[in-house]
């Protein structure tokens, strides 16, 4: 099993039990990091996000069935009162617990429902290369994300935007662009910076983000295909290749790399996928 299968292997097992980032990371055999990363782009939630849900619409099915004793239920879902549970589960499903214990009622309800695995990986991925990255700065266009969501399909517009201010951009080097994604929590929330290197920000205008990329080993992957395809490789990556490689991710910036030979016009022409490991 991937990551993401053992951490929902162990969630489903203990949605009763206490559960930490933490706990569910020892299981799957990764850092909280990698799990944060690899949870998200094999299912689409953050790990807690998806932890909560499920509590939630379990409590819900009891409170349905008729469950006299409302703190009971919230203190099996790692509540630690009646009113945050309450609290949570409005703002969860748009109603008291209290309401669909009366109405026992569940079809207005979104419920999750336990999460079957479906491998999206590619059945092939080229060996990545071993490079000792240099320490460099990146300024672009900066946005704040979730890898748990469909808010990353905003990032082609971010590169669009990006295209049409680089030129404000001053002190370039060289002729490369980068996607780096840096500054995650364990929401699974990020920055994605759009930009180029730059020798320094001494005159960087205040509206452009700005990253240090420390000097770093990495494993370089290439994605060949369109740009459209890149979440399967990033998947490949995260839940297969990492894992059995043994290697452990650093936490650091992990970075896509266009050179010229990337057409952003119509997205092919390839890009590499820096990620950082540990020495």
């Amino acid at each position: 099993m991937n990551p993401a299968q053992k951490a929902l292997w162990y969630i489903e097992g203990h949605l009763n039990r206490s559960l930490t980032l933490d706990d569910i990371a020892a299981v799957a055999g990764v850092s909280r990091f990698h799990l944060v990363r690899a949870f998200a782009e094999a299912t689409g939630f953050s790990v807690m996000r998806y932890v909560r849900a499920r509590r939630l619409s379990e409590a819900a099915r009891e409170l349905a069935a008729g469950a006299p004793d409302i703190l009971t239920l919230a203190l099996a879902a790692d509540y630690g009162s009646h009113e945050a549970f309450t609290r949570a589960f409005r703002d969860h499903f748009g109603v008291t617990p209290e309401t669909v214990r009366a109405t026992t009622c569940l079809t207005t309800l979104k419920l999750q429902e336990p999460i079957t695995m479906i491998s999206t990986a590619l059945d092939h991925l080229d060996p990545p290369r071993i490079a000792t990255g240099k320490a460099f700065l990146v300024a672009g266009v900066g946005e704040r994300y979730n890898h748990a969501n469909d808010s990353t399909a905003g990032i082609p517009n971010q590169w669009s935007g990006f295209h049409q201010q680089c030129a404000h951009i001053p002190r370039q080097v060289g002729h490369g662009a980068y996607g780096v994604c840096c500054n995650g929590d364990d929401a699974g929330n990020f920055d994605y910076i759009a930009g180029v290197e730059v020798a320094d920000f001494s005159d960087l205008p205040r509206e452009f983000a700005r990253v240090r990329i420390p000097a770093q080993k990495y494993v370089v992957f290439t994605h060949a295909d369109h740009i459209s395809t890149i979440r399967r490789t990033v998947n490949t990556i995260w839940n297969r290749w990492l894992p059995q490689s043994g290697m452990k991710v650093a936490d650091a910036p992990n970075f896509e790399r266009y050179d010229e030979r990337f057409d952003a016009s119509t997205g092919v022409g390839g890009l590499e996928i820096w990620v950082p490991v540990k020495e």
